[in-house]
């Protein structure tokens, strides 16, 4: 577990930062993109999911942003 504090003035802006640091760093085996989560500094008990997770066949699971609108697609798909 990798604890990266920044500074993002809300909570999409925390999300749409961690999204791109995940995929940038996608490329590492042992980045788990659909546990990525964001919390405020005061309330890290508090967290927000950054992508859907929901399991897909085959065993992926998607890569769209959490509660996206339509149905899940494979991290490639996107």
């Amino acid at each position: 577990m990798v604890h990266l504090p920044v500074l993002a003035s809300n909570l999409a802006a925390a999300k749409r930062f961690a999204r791109a640091i995940t995929r940038a760093l996608g490329f590492l085996p042992d980045v788990d993109r659909g546990e990525t989560t964001v919390s405020e500094e005061g309330a890290q008990f508090v967290r927000h999911r950054v992508f859907c997770d929901s399991l897909l066949d085959g065993g992926r699971r998607c890569g769209r942003p959490a509660d996206h609108d339509g149905p899940c697609v494979p991290p490639g798909q996107l």
